[in-house]
This record gives structure tokens, sequence and C-alpha cells, in this order.
């Protein structure tokens, strides 16, 4: 349903205040060394998430829900298999108009090096920013688990004839140092941004008043700080100027604090759940966390439905298991006597008979092979395997009888044939072969 919105005392469609004239522009990040090893063959965006999903799903799904179908991803590193998946997922019929493209990085008359940063990847493509039919263009980073409606964004930022609106969520103080800040006058005008305040002055200096935020229509519950979520929309000639006349390379350490003093800058504060997929941690807990009955990022939202590639896959198969507080995706087949708890099983799963698993996360494969299989182990999980706070990747051959749990509390450990600890939870690399009886406790 295209509900409307109100501006100037005119009552606007969706349709009307976004499609027609915002650009979407996805940033699909840089080597993604945070979430190594998972970002060994593969950009961040194109991580697999939620058992069937991939990272680029969310803001790109965000965009349709928001009647905003104008997208381009800009990508750089390992950027071949999320082309596949774009290209395989998002395509509107030839009278609609919208798209979702890969802008991928190349050299030019005007541009011979990669991108060095989120502005001066915006830069690089200035020529499609520059259309005649964009009054707007949406930033967004494409490694963020929420949902978001830019509508309600784009109404605000028309509302107060902003020339930049920032997307905020306040947080506590303890927060704040890993972020970056937003400190706002009483009106929701942005009066100064630092990036990562650590000293108490520096925080002192960016506090916003607790009844300021509640003013804008968010409850405190004693958070003193709004931080930047990396969700920016620019009229589109004040971004033009900006990256023509600057040699700025990001938005939060450089274009911000020096855009304030020039344009007015309005926050958009949001209160639901928002998660920065940076570190394998995050990811981790990020992905069990969709899991649990009260979810705070559900998956079963008819209303902004999460978009993904259509699979002809059949039903999972499950035998005799024990399943709790888990999700099993499309086309798996678990065997008799498992037992799976806090998980997320991925696609064409294939898990033999009295496995456990627990708190994990396994990826799937991207085919089957189990009959007239030429490898062993085949492309599964053995039987009787017990596998523990790790991340299995994508087309693991897993023997039976395998141990992968991280018994003795290992933060980080060093890379090796078999896959490495980050942040305590143990992560196998995609296509990694762990042979019969093989251990790591």
């Amino acid at each position: 349903m295209d509900k409307g919105f109100r501006i100037g005392g005119r009552e606007v469609s969706g349709r009307e205040l976004v499609m027609k004239q915002t650009l979407a522009l996805i940033l699909g990040g840089g080597r993604g060394t945070r979430l190594y090893p998972l970002t060994k063959y593969r950009s961040k965006p194109a991580v697999p998430i939620g058992g069937k999903y991939r990272l680029i799903d969310v803001p790109i799904s965000n965009c349709i829900n928001s009647c905003m179908e104008r997208i381009y991803v800009l990508t750089q590193f390992n950027s071949a298999s999320l082309h596949r998946h774009i290209r395989a997922s998002y395509s509107f019929d030839a009278f609609h108009g919208g798209f979702v493209e890969i802008l991928a990085a190349q050299q030019t008359l005007t541009h011979s090096d990669w991108y060095q940063g989120t502005a001066d990847a915006v830069r690089h493509n200035l020529t499609y920013v520059r259309r005649k039919d964009v009054e707007h263009v949406l930033i967004l980073s494409g490694d963020q688990l929420y949902r978001m409606d830019y509508r309600r964004l784009m109404a605000l930022h028309k509302e107060k004839n902003a020339d930049v609106t920032i997307a905020v969520i306040p947080v506590h103080r303890k927060a704040a140092p890993g972020l970056g800040i937003v400190h706002l006058k009483e009106d929701g005008e942005v009066a100064a941004f630092h990036e990562k305040p650590k000293t108490e002055e520096e925080l002192d200096a960016v506090r916003t008043e607790p009844a300021w935020i509640e003013k804008l229509g968010v409850p405190a519950k004693g958070r003193e700080y709004v931080a930047n979520m990396g969700i920016y929309l620019f009229n589109r000639d004040v971004l033009a100027d900006i990256l023509e006349r600057t040699d700025y390379r990001d938005f939060g350490k450089e274009v911000f604090p020096s855009v304030i003093a020039s344009c007015r800058v309005q926050a958009y504060i949001f209160d639901g759940y928002w998660e920065d997929i940076g570190t394998i941690g995050a990811f981790f807990d990020a992905n069990l966390a969709l899991t649990r009955p009260d979810a705070e990022f559900s998956l079963e939202t008819p209303n902004a439905p999460l978009y993904t590639r259509a699979r002809f896959l059949p039903p999972s198969r499950i035998a005799a298991a024990n399943i709790k507080h888990s999700l099993v995706a499309d086309g798996c087949v678990i065997g008799e006597g498992c037992v799976i708890e806090n998980s997320i099983i991925g696609l064409r799963s294939i898990v033999g008979p009295n496995c456990v698993i627990r708190n994990a996360i396994i990826m799937g494969n991207d085919f089957y092979d189990r009959d007239g299989a030429t490898q062993d182990p085949p492309m599964m999980i053995g039987e009787a395997c017990h596998i523990e706070n790790a991340i299995i990747d994508k087309n693991c051959r897993i023997g039976q009888k395998v141990r992968v749990i991280n018994a003795s509390g290992v933060q980080e450990s060093p890379e090796t044939q078999f896959g490495m600890i980050r942040d305590g939870v143990i992560v196998v690399p995609k296509e990694t072969v762990l042979p019969d009886g093989w251990s790591m406790t």
C-alpha cells in the first residue's frame, strides 16, 4: 500500500515523494578485513545472513519497500559473487523505470585510482548523480541490519527545507566513543559532528539534552548521545558541489564536520533495531539474534519484507531431530538424532545423523553433490559431529565425528588451512575440508 505523507499542508503519495526524484547509492565497502575470513572470497555486502539472504538485501529491500527503485551499488573488492546475486535477484519490468545496477570501480579519463573512501566512491560516480531527473541522493551502507522507511526521512528533509539529512540513533555514553556522534540543536538541526569522541571533554561537547531528543519524538531512556547511522540524504546539487570543490575522502570524518557550517544539516532520529555488521563478533551475534522468538529484527514483517534471490528448492526434510530456537532454510536435510539449538542452518545444508549444533551458523551450500559425489568427505556435515560457537562458511566438506568447539575460550588465533578464531568465534572458511575425526577444541 502506497501510504501518503503530508508536506506543507499537501498530501503526497510515497511514490511521488521518493521514486521520481531520488537516486540511492549503496556503498559496497572496502576490503572487509574485520569480517575476514568471510570476506576472503566475497565483498562485505555479499556475506550471507539469516540462512538465505545476503547483507546487500537489507538496504535494497528497504529501498523497494520505500518506493525507491533507482538503485546503484558501488563495488570494488571481490565483487563477482555480489554481481551474480544482484543480477539473479532484482529485475524490474521494462515499463516500470526502476533498476538495481552495479557500479564497479573503474579507470576513467578523470579518475585512474580505486575508491579511497565513502565520499571518494561517490565522487567517482558523479556522472550518474548529475542526471537531470535526480533531485535527491540517498547514500547507504551495504553492511548494516535494520528496517527503515526512507519516505519518513524524505518527508522530514522536505519539511525542514534541509540541504542534508543524517539518520541518527540515540545511544548511551558508553557506546559513544566507538561511533560518530552528532550534537543536535533543540529543533533537530545538527550543530556539530565528532567522529569517535574519546576524552571526557570531547564527550561532553557533543552531548544532546535528553529533553531535546524526546521533543523530536523519541524516548531518551537515559541516552544522551545520537550516533551517525551512515545513512545520508543530500540535495543533489549540494552533494555534487561538495565533492567537486574538495578532495574529501570520507563522509563521517571530513564531509560533515565541514558542511555543517555552510549548509542546513538536519537529523532524522530513528529508534528501531540497527546493527552495524562490522566485525565477526557483531555478525555472529546479529545472526543468532534472528533465531529468537522475540527477535528485534523480525523476518516475518509482511508490510516490509526482506527480498532476495528466488530459488526453486524443495522443502527441508527433517528426521527425528530436536531443534530449538533455530532457523532452517530451504532445501536442507537434517539427519535422525540431531540436536540443533540457537543456530542457523543455511540453504541446501546436509547434516548427518546424531550431530550436535549449538550457537552456530551453517551457511549451507551453493549446490548439491550428495548423489555421485567424487570427493571424500562429501559436501555435508558428517555423522556425529559437534559444532558449537562457530561459523561454517559455504560448500564445506566436514567428515564424521568432527569437533569444532572453542572449549578454551580463545579470542583470537592465527589462520590455518582449517580456519581461525576471531572474537571468540571459530570461522571455517568457504570450501574447507575437515577430515574424519578432526578436532578443534
